[in-house]
């Protein structure tokens, strides 16, 4: 049992020494290739094994022979393990250099191209799938990003010439009653009070919007009835569908329970509503409908405007889309479907639309009371 005890010491204290001597060489070489790196770890294995083996050869005093023999052996081990650490190491590399290369690339702007499978360790790969999924997440917010600034230019345009036109009228009406040229006085001040509750409406909806991007919508949620909800907002545009000859139907209004805030509803309501009632012909019917489904409970309002392109059913929420270059009266800005989705999306539900024969549906989905 002594002879094994001083054996083994002896082995611990050659490997020991070889141990040591390869983690200063580890140090030394901390910033060199991970390929260097592992080649001195192969050699520090064997040069252990082989340290161990002298120390123990020499306690034991082995003849020459055998120390020769267990040398070569040892010799032959580390040549073999020096070869396979290069290898591994080049390998790293050079996945390592493929990586570098295709995360610079996406840096500039580019494509992120993921190295292909089985060429590179698992971790690696590994890494390379979560740089490839994040890649993608940044070109689709890079795309985002570019559509919202395009957005934000053409409603800059937009509006400019929306506040320009009736300003323009406004300032030529003000000077003809200044100069006592208006023959009737009268209309000159109605259209001005309309020329104004038009900017009033404008100024108002640009205000809202820029509360819900910012995030500054305060909700004030109640419990209440998608019945009354609804039959609130009908109410309040019936005069407005008589005078286009549109027919406003209930078609099925179920009591659902909703947690909203009903002033901000109904003001989503309404903005679908008037865009209905404006773009369905006379003798046109617009349907109203709330329901309860598995998503939760579903608002829609279905009109007969003939239908939108297929192209264009995208962008119908973008802010400032109105579906046509024309910025004549009675037109609104192209906010009003814009505010609709701020809204419904700060009540974590979501809008939609499609087009139905005839014309085209907008549906509100949020969750019930309790959901």
């Amino acid at each position: 049992m002594r002879d094994i005890l001083i054996i083994a010491l002896y082995a611990f204290l050659g490997a020991a020494g070889a141990g040591l001597l390869g983690a200063a060489v580890l140090h030394l070489l901390r910033r060199r290739s991970v390929a260097v790196s592992l080649a001195v770890v192969a050699a520090v294995a064997v040069g252990a094994m082989l340290a161990g083996t002298l120390a123990v050869a020499w306690a034991m005093f082995l003849s020459p022979h055998d120390l020769y023999v267990v040398t070569l052996v040892v010799a032959m081990a580390a040549g073999v393990s020096l070869l396979t650490a290069l290898a591994l190491g080049r390998r790293l590399v050079v996945s390592t250099r493929q990586l570098v290369h295709s995360a610079r690339e996406f840096g500039d702007g580019g494509t992120f191209t993921p190295p292909p499978p089985g060429a590179a360790p698992a971790e690696l790969a590994a890494l390379s799938a979560e740089l490839a999924a994040t890649a993608a997440r940044l070109a689709g917010a890079r795309a985002r990003e570019r559509t919202l600034e395009a957005s934000r230019r053409e409603l800059v345009a937009w509006i400019s010439h929306d506040l320009r036109t009736p300003l323009a009228g406004l300032r030529a009406m003000s000077e003809a009653l200044e100069d006592g040229v208006a023959q009737d006085t009268a209309r000159y001040h109605r259209q001005i009070r309309t020329e104004v509750d038009r900017l009033n409406s404008m100024v108002g909806d640009l205000f809202e919007l820029s509360r819900i991007h910012a995030g500054a919508l305060a909700l004030q949620p109640v419990r209440m009835s998608a019945y009354d909800l609804v039959g609130e907002v009908l109410e309040g545009t019936d005069p407005l569908a008589r005078e286009h000859g549109v027919r406003l139907v209930g078609e099925r209004v179920d009591p659902v329970p909703l947690e909203v805030d009903g002033r901000e509803m109904s003001r989503v309501l309404a903005n679908l509503l008037v865009n209905a009632i404006r773009h369905t012909p006379a003798d046109g019917t617009v349907t109203v409908a709330a329901e309860q489904r598995a998503a939760g409970a579903v608002l829609s309002v279905t009109d007969g405007c003939g239908g939108i392109p297929a192209e264009d059913l995208a962008r119908v929420f973008d802010t400032g889309w109105r579906g046509t270059a024309a910025r004549t009266p009675p037109a609104g800005a192209g906010l009003g479907l814009a505010i609709v989705r701020g809204i419904v999306e700060a009540h974590s539900g979501r809008a939609e639309v499609r087009n139905v024969p005839g014309g085209c549906c907008f549906e509100i989905t949020l969750p019930t009371a309790g959901a």
